[in-house]
C-alpha cells in the first residue's frame, strides 16, 4: 500500500461493495484533502450512501481499503473513527428528552463529553436558548443542526454529512449551508458531504467527486470541472443555414436553438476561429459570448442524464 501525502486526510483505494450479484460501489479510489469541503455527487442509487457507510465502518467492503490520516481503518478502526463525526441519516433522537440530554446520552456511548464541550457544540450550531427544550418541539432544521452538534462532540478532523439539506425549507437549508461554511472556515474542519442541491454544492464546495453506477467519473476542483468545456452563445441570422453549417464542424455541439441565437458546446474549438469561419461563409454574427457552464449541466452530461433532462 502506497503512502499518502500529509494533506490527504481521507482516501479510499479500489473500494468495492457487492450485494449478491449487484455491485453498489466499483473500485472507488478517492482522495479528500485536509480543509476540503468535498461534494460527493451522484444520481439516486449511484453508491454514495454505501460509500459513506463503508468509510464509517457500518458496512464491510467486499474489496479495497479506507484510510484516514494515512492509517487503514481496518487495522485501527476505533482510534481512527474517533477522529470522524457523521450525520449519515436523518438524526434519530429521543423526542421526549431535551437537546442537551440527547447529546449527553449519545456522547456517553463514545466515551463522554464534558458539559463545556456540549455547550460549545450547541453554540456553534446556533441552538443556544433551545437546548433544554424537548427535541419533539424542534423543527426538522433544528434537529439537523442538533445532529451536527452531536457530530462535533468528538472534536473530529473530518465530518461526513449525507444529504444535510434534504427535506429542509429554503431558510433552514441556507442556515445549514452557512453552518457548514463556518465549520470549514473557522474550525478548519474537513467536510465530506453528499447533496442533490447542485447549485448549492457549486457555491459551497471547493472539490467534488461524481459517482454513477458505483464508478467514479470525476474528482477534482469545481473550478477545473466547469472549465473543461466551453459554452458559447452565438447570435446569428439565417439560423437554419448556420445550424447545418455548424453540424459539419467537429467539436461543435448545439445545445439550444432560439429564433436568432444558438448556444453551443465547444471541444478544442477556438471561438475566434469559429467566428471567422462563419463570417467567411457570409453569415452575420451579431453576438458572440462565452456562457459559464454550471455544475448541474456538467453533472447531467457526465451521468448521461442530459438527454432525458
Amino acid at each position: 500500500m502506497t503512502s499518502l501525502p500529509f494533506d490527504v486526510l481521507l482516501a479510499t483505494e479500489n473500494l468495492t461493495k457487492k450485494f449478491g450479484r449487484r455491485t453498489a460501489v466499483d473500485g472507488l479510489s478517492l482522495e479528500v484533502h485536509r480543509g476540503d469541503v468535498f461534494g460527493f455527487l451522484g444520481p439516486n442509487g449511484a453508491g454514495k450512501s454505501t460509500t459513506m457507510r463503508m468509510i464509517l465502518g457500518l458496512v464491510h467492503p467486499t474489496a479495497g481499503s479506507v484510510r484516514i490520516g494515512g492509517m487503514d481503518t481496518a487495522c485501527s478502526r476505533r482510534e481512527l473513527l474517533a477522529r470522524v463525526g457523521a450525520v449519515v441519516e436523518a438524526p434519530g433522537f429521543y423526542h421526549h428528552l431535551s437537546g442537551w440530554e440527547n447529546l449527553r446520552i449519545f456522547s456517553a456511548l463514545g466515551g463522554g463529553a464534558s458539559d463545556a464541550q456540549i455547550a460549545e457544540a450547541i453554540g456553534v450550531v446556533g441552538l443556544l436558548g433551545r437546548e433544554h427544550d424537548r427535541v419533539g418541539t424542534y423543527s426538522h432544521g433544528m434537529r439537523q443542526r442538533l445532529g451536527i452538534a452531536q457530530a462535533l462532540l468528538p472534536e473530529p478532523e473530518l465530518i461526513l454529512l449525507d444529504e444535510p439539506g434534504d427535506g429542509l425549507d429554503p431558510r433552514s437549508n441556507l442556515e445549514i449551508r452557512r453552518l457548514i461554511r463556518r465549520l470549514a472556515d473557522e474550525r478548519q474542519l474537513t467536510i465530506f458531504l453528499s447533496s442533490h442541491f447542485l447549485h448549492e454544492v457549486e457555491q459551497l464546495c471547493n472539490r467534488v467527486g461524481i459517482l454513477n453506477h458505483g464508478r467514479l467519473l470525476y474528482q477534482g476542483s469545481v473550478a477545473d470541472l466547469l472549465t473543461q468545456e466551453l459554452h458559447l452563445r452565438l447570435g446569428v441570422d439565417r439560423i437554419g443555414e448556420v445550424r447545418r453549417f455548424l453540424q459539419s464542424i467537429e467539436g461543435v455541439r448545439i445545445l439550444l436553438e432560439e429564433p436568432r441565437a444558438l448556444t453551443l458546446r465547444l471541444q478544442a474549438v477556438d471561438p475566434a476561429w469559429l467566428n471567422a469561419r462563419l463570417v467567411a461563409q457570409g453569415f452575420h454574427v451579431h453576438e458572440i459570448r462565452t456562457v459559464k457552464e454550471t455544475l448541474e449541466s456538467v453533472f447531467l452530461r457526465l451521468t448521461g442524464e442530459e438527454a432525458a433532462a
